[in-house]
């Protein structure tokens, strides 16, 4: 496929000339970063879209701008409260969305936490793992049902997969030792997996699903990190470019990091995207497990796309929640 579009376009670029109008659209982590950029590039061409966040009173204030686009453009805007660090939320969430009745074209799971120190959500599970993965998995599978035919899941990942696969003996450390980047790469890990089986699952109704990771970009995302730390793994990484001849590492900006998150869920042919990584606006190139390669280079793991892999971790999703979804 032919991609237009690389690591340094915008939302903008990506939704120039197109229109949206009519277009209902759910995007979870709109207090912040990219989220709030995605919500305002959608309503800015005509969409109606919900978003969903922890502290509503956080996300209003970050989304004055998403609803003066909104109100310009002929979209609209509207909040509900979800905290994915709580099952309960999360369900609570998805019941007041299924008694609305609204139906969905796209939804963009976009909210996560990244490189928290070790703890546990409200019901017990690893944080990141918890919220990145399984409060997404509930919220989302419990919505399933409002999604219209030719519509798309979009979830956010992260080349932090490669940090490592998920653990389906020990998701929540309780034996193995606990390391904020590993993981956080089980829970990127599992936002691909997830998006690989809901699509297998999804697509003979005509909807499917996609991973994206961002790029790096300077948010609330990092604020768990130390900044020396920070610049010390940037060095590092520019260290490998530099030895494989490459330019070295840049941080995008928020309207460059939503892009591939909006190219997926709008601009690209559903066929080319459904159960694939997507980064800078083109599908990723799959990267063999035992490649060394550097943090900000292009590439999937194919662990994170295995079939099996996704299923057995569905199956292990479901009796760590509690609940069946078909």
């Amino acid at each position: 496929m032919a991609h237009p579009f690389g690591a340094t376009s915008t939302t903008e670029d990506v939704l120039t000339g197109t229109s949206l109008r009519g277009k209902n659209i759910l995007v979870t982590g709109v207090s912040a970063g990219i989220g709030v950029e995605t919500a305002r590039s959608l309503v800015a061409h005509g969409a109606h879209v919900v978003g969903a966040a922890r502290d509503l009173t956080k996300a209003e204030a970050a989304t004055a701008e998403v609803r003066k686009d909104a109100a310009a453009n002929g979209g609209s805007f509207s909040l509900i409260e979800l905290d994915l660090a709580s099952l309960t939320s999360a369900r609570a969430a998805a019941d007041k969305l299924l008694s609305a009745g609204t139906r969905f074209d796209i939804i963009i799971a976009n909210a996560g936490v990244m490189a928290t120190p070790f703890g546990h959500t409200s019901d017990g599970f690893e944080t990141q793992f918890g919220t990145n993965h399984l409060g997404h998995f509930v919220f989302i599978n419990r919505i399933a049902s409002l999604i219209n035919s030719g519509g798309r899941l979009i979830n956010l990942a992260s080349s932090g997969h490669r940090f490592s696969n998920v653990n389906l003996e020990d998701p929540n450390f309780a034996t193995t030792p606990y390391d904020p980047f590993v993981a956080y790469g089980r829970s990127k890990t599992a936002n691909i997996l997830f998006a690989v089986e809901f699509d297998r699952r999804h697509k003979d109704r005509g909807i499917r699903a996609a991973a994206v990771h961002p790029g790096g970009i300077q948010t609330e995302l990092g604020r768990h990190m130390d900044p020396g730390s920070i610049q010390a793994m940037i060095e590092q990484m520019n260290k490998q470019e530099a030895a494989q001849g490459n330019a070295p590492f840049e941080w995008k900006t928020i309207p460059q990091g939503a892009a591939t998150s909006v190219w997926a869920a709008i601009v690209a042919p559903a066929e080319a995207i459904g159960g694939q990584y997507c980064e800078n606006c083109h599908v990723g190139h799959l990267v063999a497990d035992d490649v060394v390669i550097s943090a900000i280079s292009e590439g999937v793991r194919g662990y994170a796309l295995d079939p099996a892999n996704a299923k057995a971790l569905w199956k292990k999703s479901e009796e760590m929640v509690g609940e069946t979804f078909a």
